[in-house]
């Protein structure tokens, strides 16, 4: 089923504005791609969205690899989520990036993986299941973007791995991760006297404070000074 978001283009901005589009229920967002300005860059085009709208879309199986077909204006173009910033606390959408896509072009994507079954190495010998990995980097087209990569663990034995090497066949994506990245595997349980050890030093150790990516709050800037270059 195809998925519409409406969107409509904005010209005033600042952290002013922006704080008064998301008051008014509006989440400002950039749009790229398209058309090119100077020295050939793509185009950034400020836009809003529909908040509640956009955390559906973000919520549904396919989550930020949905193909969206954006409406605004005369124009429908597709688009994929290129970034968004949720607020910390409340997790409402502060902030959108979208870029256009071509739907007969291959996009690199990130793809979650998901188990299947239950490893006998954990059944019937006591193992501990590892999922190493818990997501892959692959180019496909647009379309053929799979909402996960399943891997069956019903035949997988203590001290048995499964790569993406393992997984790869008849696909409609090609893999840019490396083959050879372990996903799962079956290891044997620790004695206990080990954890309790590591959990002494820990505890012993000084807590760090929470490191907290910069750049992030006010990234609608960023797009927005390239378009009022134009």
């Amino acid at each position: 089923m195809e998925t519409v978001l409406e969107a409509t283009t904005r010209d005033r901005f600042g952290k002013n504005e922006a704080g008064r589009l998301r008051r008014e229920g509006r989440v400002p967002s950039v749009l790229y791609g398209g058309a090119t300005g100077e020295g050939g860059k793509p185009e950034a085009l400020p836009i809003t969205v529909d908040p509640k709208a956009l955390l559906r879309i973000l919520h549904s199986q396919s989550g930020a690899n949905t193909i969206i077909t954006l409406t605004l204006g005369s124009e429908s173009p597709k688009v994929m989520l290129k970034e968004f910033q949720l607020d910390p606390i409340s997790r409402a959408v502060l902030h959108a990036d979208f870029y256009r896509v071509a739907m007969d072009k291959p996009i690199t994507v990130t793809v979650p993986v998901v188990l299947r079954g239950e490893a006998p190495g954990v059944k019937q010998q006591g193992g501990l299941l590892d999922f190493v990995h818990r997501e892959v980097e692959i180019e496909c087209l647009p379309a053929d973007i799979p909402e996960h990569i399943e891997v069956d663990v019903s035949e997988l034995m203590l001290n048995q791995s499964i790569r993406l090497r393992d997984i790869i066949g008849a696909m409609t994506w090609t893999p840019i991760s490396d083959a050879d990245l372990m996903l799962v595997h079956v290891v044997p349980q620790k004695a206990e006297a080990e954890p309790a050890a590591a959990e002494t030093e820990a505890a012993a150790a000084p807590a760090e404070p929470e490191v907290i990516k910069k750049g992030k709050v006010d990234k609608e800037d960023e797009g927005e000074a390239e378009a009022k270059k134009k």
